[in-house]
């Protein structure tokens, strides 16, 4: 990932667009990282990927029983001798 100073980016504000359009770029500001600049594309992306939390106490039924089960498919039980040493 390409680094550049916030002085970089007020100064050729062009040149690290087209970088960031090739991969993600970090900006520092007094040598700390602050910002990260990426195509919109890669940052819808990766909000897809985006997961809702909850507290265990808030999920519904049908998600809280499948927890307490201990295989989602029972045909996966047949796998568990792999794991034996």
């Amino acid at each position: 990932m390409q680094r550049f100073s916030s002085l970089d980016l007020q100064r050729n504000v062009a040149r690290v667009q087209e970088a960031a359009l090739r991969e993600p770029v970090t900006v520092s500001y007094h040598g700390r990282d602050r910002l990260v600049i990426m195509p919109v594309d890669e940052f819808e992306r990766l909000r897809r990927r985006d997961r809702v939390v909850v507290a265990i106490e808030d999920l519904p039924d049908e998600f809280a029983d499948a927890l307490g089960e201990p295989y989602a498919n029972p045909a996966q039980a047949a796998l568990d001798h792999l794991l034996d040493d």
